[in-house]
């Protein structure tokens, strides 16, 4: 009954006031926001979307690209062999790498490998976060994981965390898909903003070929 009433607390007029992605994306899509519109001048750029990630396209900034799918099982992140070296001018995957079953190396490199020299590497993932499926779970990453896997690449963008013990109560709630209101006020809101550096629940990495 309690955890009922809080959950309906918290997620009042979640879905009536103007929202963003669920707790556990929110901030990171904000920090990801437009981080790629200055490399978008000028037509033709191409995306490879790896399992599902062309929505991060116009979270980061880009527009008008032509977007080629690689999902799984089709193609395989840790071998991306039916691409030619020096193709895209971006990789997306978002919250796939914890999924892969083989070497994260080999993700960061196939990544590389595709991407154009200049190219750009946007890939997230999680940490602190239950064991779950689609299809298999496999690896977790800090801020400085993804860092050394991308070691060989000529720049890191930036590369960074987001989580705080909050999440789990809003996920215990049963709230953790509730889009979260674009309000400071709102519980869900302040939940989803504050951020305890030793308690990341997702990660994220930009790098520069």
């Amino acid at each position: 009954m309690l955890k009922s009433v809080i959950g309906r607390v918290l997620s009042a007029g979640a879905w009536r006031l103007p929202h963003g992605a669920h707790v556990t994306r929110f901030a990171m899509y904000q920090a990801l926001e437009n981080i790629c519109a200055d490399e978008t001048w000028g037509a033709g750029k191409k995306i490879l979307a790896v399992s599902h990630s062309g929505h991060l396209a116009p979270i980061l900034g880009i527009q008008n690209a032509e977007i080629t799918e690689a999902n799984y099982p089709e193609h395989n992140f840790v071998d991306l062999g039916a691409f030619a070296d020096n193709t895209f001018d971006f990789i997306l995957s978002d919250q796939v790498l914890e999924h892969i079953e083989g070497d994260p190396q080999r993700a960061f490199d196939e990544s590389r490998r595709v991407l154009k020299p200049g190219g750009m590497c946007v890939h997230t993932t999680c940490f602190i976060n239950p064991i779950h499926g689609a299809p298999s779970d496999f690896w977790r990453f800090t801020p400085q994981a993804l860092r050394y896997l991308a070691r060989d690449y000529s720049s890191i963008v930036t590369a960074g965390g987001w989580g705080n013990r909050a999440v789990w109560i809003v996920d215990a709630l049963g709230l953790h898909f509730t889009p979260v209101p674009i309000a400071t006020w709102h519980p869900l809101n302040k939940i989803a903003t504050r951020n305890n550096e030793l308690w990341p629940v997702v990660t994220w990495i930009v790098a520069r070929k």
